[in-house]
């Protein structure tokens, strides 16, 4: 399951490159696994403009894009989230492929010799595979391919574009595309997006922007005007932005987002979250399925407002981030259903048991849905099985967060051409996993807190998802955790099966505090005898073939980058001042560094006797020594 930092495609230069010699040029640039060029012709190669170097600046490969990149933290960058833009041109590539089809127009990928469906089970549906050849035969007339600007194609927006690297790549990587606006709020943000796109050659379908993202998006919200796909990934959370991007996308239009304030979404500060995403999150087992509930819901929220309603088509938490992948569409009648599809979380702090409470109640009659409101709560004071009190926490979605057809057809596309991204076997291994997820079952256990709360040996994960599976209930992994278990069990059904598993790896009972969870849950006898004889069916596809499901730290001080640098060189005033109020030492250091002339006059005119200074008694020297050098200065 692991991923060596070898196999992951992002390439440092720290050789500065000859101008006249653009990355389209680049054998190592453009290989796409047919030999065929980043841009759309040979001619196109030829008229590519020359960019030089600045000094202090290195060029970044990642697929077929190379940026041009301050060797100064000015502009924002991080490698590791190679995945993400991955799996953004992927997914992008697909919604191209459905929608263009409807306007005529077929998108042609580099590398992809023909649709090969890949199923995760033994058998391959034949009547499906039929279809598809079927489909296949009648091809529109018109084609779409890398790099070519598409009239009928799709209009991007990328509204925290940095270094404009994630837009390069849909321009040389993307089939079907109308035009690309890669947008940053800094001036040396823009300039250096204006700058790349010139180097890749792709001038011609990349503008650069530079403007508040929100004010962009507010300005394009009229219907001729929206984007089809509009990417926001910015640096911590996209709350700010949420509101103009369901508006500013286009009917059936695609947002994609991304969120890396995960502390708190994942239950750290639940108050911080209710103000950002109109949630309180939980800190529990569970909070990376949970982060991804509670942004679906916050966009949901804030595109009913608009009469608008969201349809997930994948959802992924991966490293330290979560991604979303969600359409926007038009309706009020489907609008209502809105509070039927959030729902409250309340969990037992003593032995992690939780219940979802709907927020609304909608019901059939007839040709109408009846709405009404939701009864409840599900649960009692104290928790039936151990005794302890409930969090409150929501409301999230509790709809399915995937589009399980899309996503086949994404895991499809990568799978049938691996050598188009650097991380398609990582990609393939989370993909393949989001297939199996039991799509009506929010959230998940794991099997090492299951143990832990009863002090008890954990039982392999193949025992437990068998034990499930013989008592009758539906059971999956997850992509967001490694020993998660999905299952439409109730608590009651999974706890008797770890009492079943303590009698064959007895506790000492006589340990046990009589008001601790464990005391109380032992305590009651299993209402059934489990069976925890391994079944072929407990060992999902994705594990069977060993598939890059989870990957490890691939390389020392990975994760999360520091923001982008806001001013000059020079040591920020917060810096300097941080602390003046605590150390009379830092104060001076500071002081000294910075030229402070009415620290001068101060200093000039104190006395050894002065009170000031009486209160500095172990900084006494450092006082005459600072009073000797601003003298001479």
């Amino acid at each position: 399951d692991n991923v060596s930092a070898a196999s992951r495609g992002v390439r440092f230069m720290e050789t500065e490159v000859p101008a006249s010699n653009p990355p389209a040029a680049s054998a190592e640039s453009t290989a796409d696994g047919t030999g065929q060029s980043a841009t759309s012709s040979t001619g196109d190669q030829e008229k590519t403009p020359s960019v030089g170097l600045l000094p202090g600046e290195t060029v970044v490969k990642e697929g077929k894009a190379a940026i041009l990149f301050p060797s100064a933290n000015e502009v924002f960058y991080n490698p590791v989230q190679e995945f993400n833009r991955d799996l953004t041109c992927a997914v992008i590539t697909e919604f191209a492929r459905e929608l263009l089809a409807q306007r005529g127009v077929k998108v042609v990928v580099p590398g992809e010799q023909e649709r090969v469906v890949v199923s995760l089970s033994e058998e391959t549906n034949e009547a499906e595979a039929q279809a598809e050849e079927k489909n296949g035969s009648e091809e529109p007339a018109v084609k779409a391919a890398v790099g070519e600007k598409c009239e009928h194609g799709l209009r991007v927006l990328e509204g925290l574009a940095a270094s404009g690297l994630r837009s390069v790549r849909f321009a040389l990587e993307v089939p079907g595309l109308q035009s690309v606006t890669a947008n940053d709020f800094s001036a040396k943000a823009a300039a250096l997006i204006a700058r790349n796109a010139q180097y890749n050659g792709v001038s011609h379908l990349l503008q650069a922007s530079c403007r508040d993202a929100s004010m962009l998006m507010y300005d394009m919200r009229g219907k001729k005007d929206r984007y089809d796909v509009i990417d926001l990934d910015p640096y911590g959370s996209p709350t700010s932005f949420l509101d103009a991007a369901v508006q500013a996308v286009s009917e059936g239009g695609l947002l994609c987002i991304t969120c890396t304030d995960m502390a708190v979404m994942a239950g750290n500060s639940g108050e911080t979250c209710y103000s950002k995403y109109g949630s309180v999150s939980i800190k529990a087992k569970y909070c990376h399925e949970m982060a991804l509930r509670v942004i679906l819901h916050s966009l949901d929220q804030r595109a009913g407002v608009y009469q608008r309603y969201i349809q997930p088509l994948l959802s992924v938490s991966v490293d330290f981030y979560i991604r979303v992948f969600v359409r926007v569409f038009t309706g009020q009648a489907t609008v209502k259903n809105s509070a039927s599809k959030q729902a409250l979380v309340y969990n037992c702090v003593g032995c992690g048991a939780f219940h979802l409470q709907r927020m609304g109640r909608r019901t059939s009659n007839g040709k109408h849905m009846k709405y009404s409101a939701a009864t409840g709560p599900p649960v009692g004071p104290e928790c039936e099985h151990c005794g302890q009190r409930h969090q409150l926490g929501g409301p999230i979605w509790a709809e399915s967060i995937h589009d399980l057809e899309f996503v086949q057809k994404v895991l499809s596309a990568v799978s049938g051409n691996p050598s188009r991204f650097g991380t398609s076997k990582r990609i393939e291994g989370v993909l393949s996993m989001v297939t199996e997820e039991l799509e009506d079952v929010p959230l998940y256990y794991t099997v090492d807190n299951l143990s832990s709360t009863i002090h008890c040996n954990t039982p392999p994960l193949l025992q437990f998802r068998s034990a499930l599976l013989h008592a009758g209930h539906r059971v999956s992994l997850s992509h967001a955790c490694k020993n998660a278990i999905k299952t439409d069990a109730p608590p009651a059904a999974i706890w008797d099966i770890m009492r079943c598993w303590e009698k064959i790896n007895p506790v000492k009972r006589e340990k046990l505090s009589p008001t601790s969870p464990a005391f109380k849950i032992l305590s009651t006898e299993p209402s059934f005898e489990a069976c925890f004889t391994v079944r072929e069916d407990a060992n999902p596809q994705s594990r069977k073939r060993h598939l890059t499901r989870f990957q490890e730290n691939p390389q020392a001080f990975w994760g999360p980058k520091a923001r982008a640098k806001k001013g000059n060189s020079e040591p920020e005033k917060r810096n300097v001042d941080q602390g003046r109020k605590h150390s009379p030492r830092l104060r001076a250091s500071a002081h000294r560094s910075s030229n402070c002339h009415s620290c001068k006059t101060l200093v000039e005119t104190l006395s050894p006797t002065h009170p000031t200074v009486r209160t500095w008694p172990s900084d006494y020297h450092l006082f005459l020594k600072l009073k000797e050098y601003l003298s001479g200065r």
